[in-house]
């Protein structure tokens, strides 16, 4: 398979990313082609990463999710591979080398990506074990969705479900993609870094995690629904389900405002799931 820096694009969703985004994009190569998709309309950041880099396109977008958002990327872009990387990543120096040199011993493939640098937080999981291509190539059921090498070829113009907001949105495109017997690699010695948890200098912590505690839930739901069917979804959810109920009641007895909204952000999650809404939780 030919890949090159010339068929690639680098694409990056932005979020309040202002603290994190130059080191990412410090680590690409500068005649690379990058696509920034701005959701939190920051002008000024627009403005400063045009005069500073070479070869990028900013795109000003409200805040429609991670998959939306990097599906605007993707259909802007006229290279046959994408490259989707979070804000609070880094490539290393041989990153991009060694994924290249992977690909030249590979067919095919859907997704890819190198490996993180973080032993205690790889990047990927293998439910069923597969033969290894090689000892650098492994092939993998799911890779985590700060870091995605994808063959726009394999998706037919079908890439992220524009419905998951903030969670597996990485799970479905990778479940999808292993449903159509394309394969999904990670290169071991390949390596990239991730911060973790930073490609957002969201300040009130406490609207984050109620944020992420009923995206959690919806997306759980959603996914299992889709791929399992309503009553599988409803049988995996109901422990989740039960357990937040009792924490929630907990909680409420014990004037823990905080915990109690935790709980009952899940619970509205998975209520609103189950009833077939939208993602539709948001915080400015």
């Amino acid at each position: 398979m030919i890949l090159n820096l010339s068929n690639i694009t680098f694409i990056i969703v932005s979020f309040k990313s202002e603290n994190v985004i130059h080191t990412c994009l410090k680590s690409l190569p500068q005649n690379a082609k990058k696509i920034i998709i701005e959701n939190s309309k920051n002008t000024k950041l627009k403005e400063e990463l045009l005069s500073k880099y070479d070869n990028i396109e900013v795109l000003m977008n409200q805040n429609l999710g991670m998959g939306a958002s990097n599906n605007i990327g993707i259909l802007k872009s006229n290279t046959q591979f994408v490259y989707i990387l979070n804000p609070d990543t880094k490539l290393n120096e041989l990153t991009l080398n060694k994924l290249i040199e992977a690909t030249d011993k590979l067919d095919d493939f859907a997704i890819l990506s190198p490996l993180s640098s973080n032993n205690n937080f790889p990047n990927y999981k293998i439910f069923e074990k597969k033969k290894d291509f090689n000892n650098q190539i492994i092939e993998v059921d799911t890779i985590d969705g700060f870091s995605m090498l994808i063959n726009k070829n394999k998706f037919n113009n079908s890439f992220f479900d524009e419905n998951f907001f903030l969670y597996l949105e990485n799970d479905d495109i990778c479940l999808r993609a292993r449903k159509n017997n394309q394969k999904i690699y990670i290169i071991k010695n390949s390596l990239i870094d991730h911060l973790g948890a930073s490609s957002s200098s969201i300040k009130d912590t406490k609207e984050f995690d109620y944020l992420r505690n009923w995206h959690w839930m919806w997306s759980k739901f959603y996914f299992h629904k889709k791929h399992s069917g309503f009553l599988v979804s409803i049988i995996k959810i109901f422990p989740t389900f039960i357990s937040s109920f009792m924490k929630f009641i907990f909680y409420l007895l014990f004037f823990k405002k905080h915990k109690r909204t935790i709980y009952q952000m899940r619970l509205l999650g998975i209520i609103n799931a189950f009833i077939g809404k939208k993602s539709f939780y948001r915080i400015d």
